[in-house]
């Protein structure tokens, strides 16, 4: 029997411990639908299970999925995982060459020449593919060629040809039962449990990528939502996600709600979706916190009523303050959104946007981040047009537009933080646990996140076998997540460290290594400085203008100056027990992010507890 792998990669976190939040649905999706076409009969399908592809670096994930020379193998391609996931067809290809591969996802379609320009792939399939996935795979196993195959487009020699026109999606969501109750996706109460009760959308906001899928919604309805909800509590889910693009919009919005209360009345579950603020009223805010409704998204995205027309958003920012103050009222969290470098929007207008959350109590709720051009957008169809000037590749930040220069969007940015008192994006946070790898010790394949450490009296001297070390690393694993950490025992010229970036801005980028670009970051490689004892001030504030800086110290030595770690100390790199005593104090006193343990143990608590960073959304 021929053999498919399903490959779903996730978002890569911004520390080593916290969850990744991978689900692989989509590849769930596509493994339902062979088995609804009678494809298994021939096919054997596995979708790689997410113990690997949260885990596994490059090397070894590539052993992985090729170690029984699959026939077919199904890349899932999302903002964040693109370049890695083709980086891993092209080793999958080279260690088994007769596997065909197979990509799709919301980066694959004709107006993303990014992905369509880079090898790895045979087939790519645009827009929703179950359909077109099992026509394709019938096809392949027969020997046929799928193209002329609607949505889809075979690599040649020239490279790929054009997509072959498809129609809108329009089969019923009932035709394809749940991955998870298919068993081809495990419920795992660690994780988020993402259900679809509808498909397409009603909106046509030109920023956003579900308009073209379909305005026409299909659904699934309140009673085989609610069964599929009781099905999944039944297995173990603790926190459903409900993908549905307004979750408020769908038909029949109440009785769903009164299906959810119903099964959810022993508080099993928490729920979390996006909902519009136009529409939502007093009635179903309280329903929704009955139903399980913790946390909700709301759009908020602009407070220039001008803008909000022409980006076909509509709304009001006085609507999203009442929706808002119905959903406090019972006790429900949200998420409010506010895009900066939309067009038509000025720098005042966002200024004016945070103004707007503060006023309405909204500020501590807020997500402001810069404007992408996502593939399959209006908005990306007329950015020329509209002055829009953005990068090609993941993320697709926009750079400028009629009304922001490049440097007004990074100013208005650090203004809305200043304003806020908080960074808005992840901070890269070292993984400083004990155990790394040793790099001066020949390097072998590894995990998808790993520190690299150079324990060493005089690192500077060794500052041939240090990048010889990472250049090694970077072969094995050039789209792993790597911490270069020095440790020594005296100060060393500081030049080590530009001579490390420099190497490391060698290898290839990727979402994770741009999307803290317009900062300045990396949050792919990055360097740390471990200092094992004292060192002159000078020195040590020179070096963290370059790099993380840690000193190794007791917890006790770390509660004499808590509020000065990572300010006008070092951070601490927290060496031997730690009480919980120790633990609660560390947490009320110091910056999160400038506290880092040995412990692997006390590190996860910390980055759960402290940080946050729970199940990813």
């Amino acid at each position: 029997m021929k053999k498919l792998c399903l490959v779903q990669l996730p978002v890569p976190p911004p520390a080593a411990l916290a969850a990744t939040g991978n689900v692989p649905l989509a590849a769930g999706c596509l493994g339902v639908a062979v088995r609804v076409h009678g494809l298994e009969k021939r096919l054997q399908v596995e979708v790689i299970e997410p113990a690997a592809t949260d885990a596994l670096g490059d090397t070894l994930l590539a052993d992985r999925i090729a170690r029984q020379e699959p026939d077919l193998v199904g890349f899932s391609l999302y903002l964040w995982n693109s370049e890695r996931s083709l980086h891993l067809a092209r080793e999958v290809k080279r260690r088994s060459p007769r596997t065909r591969v197979l990509i799709g996802g919301p980066e694959v379609g004709p107006d993303n020449a990014f992905i369509l320009e880079q090898g790895g792939a045979d087939v790519a399939v645009t827009g929703e593919a179950e359909d077109t996935f099992a026509r394709v795979t019938s096809a392949l196993l027969e020997e046929r060629s799928p193209a002329g195959i609607p949505g889809v487009a075979q690599r040649g020699p020239l490279g790929f040809t054009a997509f072959a026109p498809q129609p809108a999606a329009n089969f019923p969501l009932t035709d394809y039962p749940s991955p998870y109750l298919a068993n081809l996706v495990p419920v795992d109460p660690r994780r988020s449990t993402y259900v679809e009760t509808v498909r397409g959308c009603r909106s046509h906001c030109t920023f956003c990528f579900y308009p073209r899928s379909s305005s026409v919604l299909r659904l699934l309805d309140v009673e085989k939502s609610a069964a599929l909800i009781a099905a999944l509590r039944d297995r173990g889910a603790r926190e459903v996600v409900f993908l549905d693009p307004t979750f408020n919009h769908r038909p029949e919005f109440d009785p769903l709600l009164d299906a959810l209360i119903r099964e959810n009345a022993a508080r099993a579950l928490t729920f979390f979706a996006e909902i519009r603020a136009e529409g939502l009223t007093a009635q179903q805010a309280r329903k929704l916190k009955k139903a399980g409704f913790d946390r909700l998204e709301i759009g908020l995205q602009s407070v220039n009523r001008e803008t909000l027309k022409r980006v076909k958003r509509g709304g009001s920012p006085e609507k999203v303050a009442e929706a808002a103050r119905m959903l406090h009222g019972e006790g429900i969290e949200l998420l409010v959104d506010l895009i900066v470098g939309l067009p038509g929007d000025t720098p005042e207008d966002v200024l004016r946007g945070i103004e707007f959350l503060e006023a309405n109590g909204l500020a501590g709720e807020a997500q402001v981040f810069p404007l992408s051009l996502l593939p399959g957008t209006a908005m990306r169809a007329t950015a020329g047009q509209d002055g829009v000037a953005f990068d090609p590749a993941p993320p697709y930040r926009v750079r400028r537009t009629a009304t922001f220069s490049e440097e007004a969007l990074l100013e208005t940015l650090l203004a809305a933080e200043d304003r806020l008192g908080r960074r808005l994006d992840e901070w890269p946070r070292p993984h400083l646990v004990d155990g790394g790898l040793d790099g001066f010790a020949p390097q072998e394949p590894s995990g998808q996140h790993v520190a690299l450490w150079f324990r060493t009296a005089d690192p500077f001297t060794r500052r041939g076998e240090i990048l010889r070390a990472i250049d090694a690393r970077l072969r094995l694993d050039p789209y792993a997540t790597v911490d270069v950490v020095i440790c020594p025992d005296a100060p060393f010229p500081l030049d080590l460290l530009d001579l490390i970036r420099g190497r490391l801005r060698d290898a290839p980028e990727s979402y994770v290594s741009r999307v803290l670009g317009h900062r300045g970051e990396d949050l792919q490689r990055r360097i740390a400085v471990v200092l094992r004892g004292p060192q002159p001030p000078d020195w040590i504030e020179a070096a963290r203008e370059r790099a993380q800086v840690f000193r190794e110290q007791s917890a006790g030595e770390a509660l004499r100056e808590p509020e000065e770690l990572g300010a006008s100390l070092p951070g601490a790199r927290i060496t031997g027990p730690v009480t919980t005593e120790d633990f609660s104090a560390l947490a009320r006193l110091a910056d999160g992010d400038s506290v880092v343990f040995a412990d692997e143990a006390v590190e996860l608590q910390w980055t759960r507890r402290v940080l946050g960073f729970g199940d990813a959304r």
